[in-house]
């Protein structure tokens, strides 16, 4: 499990209303700390002025002095009272002011008075001129009495040359360009990321390949809400955990924190026997209709010659099967043949079987039919026989695909693992799975579609994988038939007839190593999977068979305020946790389990998420999600999640980055513009804006399942698939 960003990237638009609604904290700050905005004074304040000498004599009253100190020693408490007898005087003034002889105080006069009729000079208080100025220090009591003459300071020395002009204490302020650069991108990186950079990658053939994880046997801990696995110290059963808990309860010690298991493997079914690992089989599901005999011109030499589709076709299966003989000799291969009537080819003791008429109509019996022949023995028994059946073909009569099809799929069916592979250039047009009846918004008969879509589910619940080949410059109906490959994770391709034989080789290649392989993704309430039919904080996404280069991508983002009762969005600053489940089946029969949960800090700076993105995660995220969208008919809505998450790139790029990762990139643009710029190209009525829902032409559906089920391999699918 690899994750596109190093964070959990929240909007801040998510969060902040919330933070806003709660009261704010007053803060008082102390009377003892200067101003916070204090500037030091370069000029010394100007002198008090001097007293009017009405006031002065007033002040240099004895009795005013004495009444005045008197009734200061009055306001004391009795024991800090003076008991001078200068206070027993009496207090001059109007008899009837004064107090009566059995109220009479005393008060106190302090030996040494300053004469406060004189200037109220404070001995502490200095003024500094800066340093530097060179200039005198001067008394700021210029209009002292005594008339005495002021003496001027000394210049300060010059600074020596080691010193530093500015203390390491002080920061220089920033001019006013730096100023507002580093405002810009401060508010800029606030905004909100138009893209979604919430992505995780699921490398499903890694995951399951991995030999170095701890087993354990039996079924996990597991929430009885949600199904979460737990650590497996806890052996009670959790009824709230940390991915479903309410949030109108307060939390509980089980989900204040996730106690989910870390990394662990669990063998679901330890009694169960293993079984018995056969070589899996490869059928060749193979048109010989009449236009099956439609020739091409080819060079031999310097010698034009022209060689019908069904030549092109017996070459490439003959070069097949003397490969696999030499280096899968215990590989069983088998041939499947259709017209107006479908042939299973036998070998040695074995004679064919053919199916025509009312039997093709049938789909239990052409099962019964399917299961009742004899399995094809290894190749290095079968493989002169097997070339004389394929070189024995020939073209004729109609295009019974749809019962030949499912003949294949039951035949394979009975080893998991197995594969098939449809070669056709033409439409199917038999009853059973007709193509070529079409209706006035040129789709096929609802029947067909149903047909082809139940045959690609009962072909992923036996694990059995599909893939179909057309030939180049023919219509055979890809976005129906691309549902068989699409559901059992096989290959949709247009092939040039001489190019049959690579596209043979690359599916053979391409094994199975897991089947009915299904992914769940936990995570908090306060987050939700994007793009995906259930909506929630769990998802569980159908897979099926899986090979060693299968990859998946999800997108998860906050929950919108007040989507599910009082959850809100994570708090920036905070740690999620999330939950990944990984359920297949092994080739020897056991049910496996494996369960990873990753804890991740969530940030709403947009800046800290662009500079740590994983771009190729980003793009095949898009690449399988805009193809998802296009391949349901929701062509709008696939141009508008591809440029979204370009927007994002885009972003990213401004940051430091790589020659390759700008390369990949530009790739990436080249694979995605049939969806940017080109998507109504790929439709059967040339229009994307139609209400109903539009059919994809066969480049058009075989270019969107390929991206559907890609992978990060650079390899650009538009170039594959140009004709």
């Amino acid at each position: 499990m690899e994750f596109a960003c190093g964070f959990v990237y929240v909007p801040p638009s998510t969060y902040q209303k919330e933070v806003q609604t709660k009261p704010p904290i007053a803060v008082k700050r102390s009377a003892l700390l200067p101003p916070p905005n204090r500037i030091r004074p370069r000029s010394p304040p100007p002198p008090p002025p001097a007293p009017s000498p009405e006031l002065q004599k007033q002040h240099h009253s004895p009795e005013q002095r004495i009444t005045e100190k008197c009734f200061k020693n009055a306001l004391l408490p009795p024991f800090m009272r003076s008991q001078s007898p200068a206070c027993l005087q009496p207090i001059p003034g109007p008899p009837s002011l004064l107090p009566s002889n059995s109220q009479r105080l005393t008060y106190d006069i302090p030996k040494e008075e300053p004469d406060i009729g004189s200037y109220p000079w404070d001995p502490d208080y200095s003024y500094n001129i800066p340093e530097g100025s060179g200039e005198e220090m001067k008394h700021p009591n210029t209009t002292s009495s005594s008339g005495s003459a002021q003496k001027s300071a000394p210049a300060l020395p010059p600074r020596p040359s080691f010193m530093r002009s500015c203390p390491e204490y002080l920061v220089l302020l920033p001019d006013s360009f730096s100023s507002s650069k580093s405002s810009f991108s401060s508010s800029r990186s606030r905004e909100p990321l138009v893209g979604n950079p919430n992505v995780i990658l699921v490398s499903l053939g890694k995951l399951i390949s991995e030999e170095n994880v701890f087993t354990i046997e039996g079924e996990p801990t597991c929430c009885s809400q949600c199904g979460s696995v737990l650590d497996s110290l806890y052996d009670n059963v959790v009824n709230v955990c940390y991915f479903c808990q309410s949030s109108l309860e307060p939390p509980t010690s089980s989900s204040a924190t996730c106690l989910g298991c870390q990394d662990s493997v669990f063998l679901l079914t330890p009694g169960d026997k293993a079984l018995t690992l056969t070589d899996t089989l490869l059928l060749f599901c193979i048109d010989i209709s009449a236009s099956m005999s439609i020739t091409s011109q080819v060079l031999e030499g310097k010698q034009p010659i022209y060689r019908s589709r069904l030549q092109f076709v017996q070459e490439a299966m003959l070069q097949s099967v003397r490969k696999l003989s030499e280096t899968q000799p215990h590989m069983r291969v088998g041939l499947i043949t259709f017209n107006n009537q479908v042939t299973l080819h036998g070998y040695d003791e074995f004679t064919s079987r053919f199916l025509l008429g009312a039997e093709l109509i049938d789909g239990e019996y052409l099962k019964e039919a399917a299961f009742s022949f004899p399995s094809p023995p290894p190749l290095s028994r079968t493989r002169d026989c097997l070339q004389r059946e394929i070189l024995g073909l020939s073209e004729s009569g109609a295009t019974a695909l749809g019962p030949a099809s499912l003949v294949a799929i039951a035949m394979a069916s009975r080893q998991p693992g197995s594969k098939v592979i449809i070669c056709t250039d033409g439409k199917a047009n038999t009853d059973l799975g007709n193509l070529e009846v079409e209706g006035t918004d040129a789709r096929p008969c609802l029947s067909s579609t149903i047909f082809y879509h139940d045959l690609g589910e009962y072909a992923a619940s036996q694990g059995v994988t599909v893939s179909v080949l057309a030939i180049e410059g023919t219509d055979c109906r890809l976005d129906e038939l691309g549902r068989l490959a699409d559901r059992t994770r096989g290959k949709v391709v247009i092939a040039s007839p001489h190019e049959l034989y690579t596209e043979f080789e690359e599916i053979i290649e391409n094994t199975t190593i897991a089947t009915h392989c299904s992914v769940t993704l936990l995570l908090p309430p306060t987050l939700c999977v994007k793009g995906e039919r259930e909506a929630g904080n769990r998802v569980t996404r159908e897979v099926g068979n899986v090979a060693s280069d299968t990859e998946i991508t999800f997108q998860f983002g906050a929950r919108q305020h007040g989507s599910q009762g009082e959850v809100s969005a994570p708090v920036a600053g905070g740690r999620v946790s999330v939950q990944l489940q990984l359920r297949y089946r092994q080739k020897d029969g056991h049910s496996m389990l494996r369960v990873l949960t990753a804890d991740k800090e969530v940030t709403d700076d947009s800046s800290v998420v662009l500079s740590s993105l994983f771009l190729a995660i980003i793009q095949l995220n898009s690449s399988q999600a805009s193809a998802a969208l296009a391949v349901r008919g929701r062509f709008q809505d696939a141009k508008s999640e591809g440029e979204t998450q370009r927007e994002l790139m885009e972003r990213a790029l401004e940051y430091d980055r790589s020659a390759e990762d700008k390369m990949i990139y530009s790739k990436w643009l080249k694979t995605m513009d049939p969806i940017h710029n080109s998507l109504q190209n790929y439709t059967r009525r040339q229009s994307i804006c139609s209400d109903t829902l539009q059919s994809l032409t066969d480049m058009g559906a075989a270019l969107l399942y390929s991206m559907k089920n890609s992978n990060r391999r650079p390899i650009s699918l538009k170039e594959k698939h140009q004709h």
